[in-house]
């Protein structure tokens, strides 16, 4: 299964559109965003009537001021850390790493995060196995000037960072 992996939107609408296009393009299963809307009017874009009947899952981030106005629009919206099972994968979605414990986290397949708007891609040792690390940059392009996204594929436990500048608008 193939999930299409997103943060830091922060209202950028044209890109946010586009990164939605190619999730759409790419036929993922699930769409995960890990916080930093900042408004309803943008999270409007992850209802059905923007794409369809993907599953969304969505946690909170520091700069989502109207929170009301935000789980209006997406009622799944939660605090992290969220926990997902997809796939046969446990993974676990939170705003910002150092917002969990490590107990939170350690026996995830995938453990999914933001904030930083630096990309983040790396496989690690865990207990049972390997567990991916993975932060998708920023989609919104204004701390660092990259617009990027990733697609999870859980089969092989493995992300690839897309992106978004020039994926023409969907």
């Amino acid at each position: 299964m193939k999930v299409g992996v997103i943060s830091d939107t922060h209202d950028r609408l044209p890109t946010f559109r586009r990164s939605l296009e190619m999730f759409k393009r790419m036929r993922v299963g699930a769409i995960l965003h890990a916080g930093d809307y900042v408004a309803p009017f943008a999270a409007r874009l992850l209802t059905p009537e923007h794409i369809g009947d993907t599953p969304v899952y969505a946690v909170f981030g520091n700069n989502d001021g109207e929170r009301a106005g935000l789980k209006k629009v997406l009622p799944q919206l939660v605090e992290g850390p969220l926990r997902i099972e997809l796939a046969g994968r446990l993974i676990v979605m939170h705003h910002f790493i150092d917002w969990m414990k490590p107990g939170d986290y350690a026996h995830a397949d995938v453990v999914i995060t933001g904030h930083t708007h630096e990309i983040f891609n790396e496989k690690q040792p865990r207990p049972g196995g390997e567990q991916l690390l993975l932060n998708p940059g920023e989609c919104c392009g204004w701390v660092n000037e990259r617009c990027s996204i990733a697609i999870l594929d859980l089969a092989d436990l493995s992300a690839q960072i897309v992106d978004v500048r020039g994926a023409p608008a969907g």
